[in-house]
């Protein structure tokens, strides 16, 4: 008998998944090796496949020609902690979409068609360790608080963008950073790059390339030079130079003055015109008296 189940143990096993993944509700397009992973590599795809199961934990779906994530996805896929969407047709992340997950640990959304990362797109995904941006050639545009909330990001990749500037803040944000991979984007070695090099020279232990594997345009001859060539003093001239917000802040200031001495001078003049009727007054009916 025992030689006898031996025998049928296999085809009990098969028998056993089959009825397992049917159970797991796994896309007819796409391949289930265990019960929380969902492989939908290059299957031509144009949207997030709608029958997932709702414990997967990772979903591949690169190479795809997959536009948009829908508002709902993570929130609805609330146990996902690794997500590969490189190399799809996403142009834009709709306000939120990505900020409700919890669990998410690994995010790729390199080689797609993004323009701008909003701020508050990734809202408070403290679980966040790695996250792929990179290979998005008409991204130039993050915003100030686009990474706020992610304090457990330590590998951040921007490579091979189309990014001419960096607010520091951004990259300031981010106490747990450990690995920035910046190189092959347009930079242009202005004033406001200043500051952004004086972080990258403090930095530069966190760059996989070093301060070589950067170059910047210089302003004046066009000519790009890797970042090892240049130093603070490089820019010099723009130690004495306002931004946009110290010219608003400089400019706000004079108003506020102009309005406080406005209102001061008003003041004033009133409690003088004031003290004159009473002081007139005070005479007249002295001279009534007299009278």
């Amino acid at each position: 008998m025992l030689p006898c189940f031996n025998w049928l143990q296999p085809f009990l096993a098969l028998i056993s998944s089959t009825l397992l993944t049917q159970g797991h509700n796994c896309p007819s397009t796409c391949l289930c090796p265990d019960h929380h992973t969902v492989d939908c590599t290059s299957q031509g795809l144009t949207r997030v496949p709608d029958s997932l199961p709702l414990d997967v934990r990772r979903l591949l779906l690169s190479n795809n020609w997959i536009p948009g994530i829908p508002s709902d996805f993570l929130a609805l896929y609330s146990d996902l902690v690794y997500l590969d969407l490189r190399n799809n047709s996403l142009s834009q992340l709709e306000p939120g979409t990505l900020s409700t997950s919890s669990r998410l640990v690994f995010l790729d959304l390199g080689g797609n068609n993004l323009t701008e990362i909003p701020s508050g797109t990734f809202g408070e995904s403290r679980s966040l360790i790695k996250l792929r941006l990179g290979n998005n050639t008409n991204l130039n545009m993050i915003g100030r608080d686009a990474f706020t909330g992610l304090t457990s990001l330590r590998e951040l990749e921007l490579e091979r963008n189309g990014l001419t500037e960096l607010d520091v803040s951004i990259l300031e944000s981010l106490p747990s950073l450990r690995t920035l991979r910046l190189e092959g984007n347009p930079w242009l070695c202005n004033c406001h790059f200043a500051k952004l090099f004086v972080w990258l020279m403090e930095n530069r232990h966190k760059l996989p390339k070093g301060m070589d594997g950067i170059e910047c345009t210089l302003p004046l001859d066009r000519r790009r030079v890797p970042l090892s060539l240049l130093s603070a003093d490089s820019f010099r001239e723009c130690r004495g130079t306002l931004t946009l917000t110290d010219y608003l802040i400089v400019i706000f200031s004079g108003i506020s003055v102009s309005m406080a001495a406005i209102m001061a001078s008003f003041f004033l003049a009133s409690t003088v015109h004031c003290f004159q009727r009473l002081s007139k007054g005070s005479k007249g009916d002295e001279e009534e008296g007299n009278d």
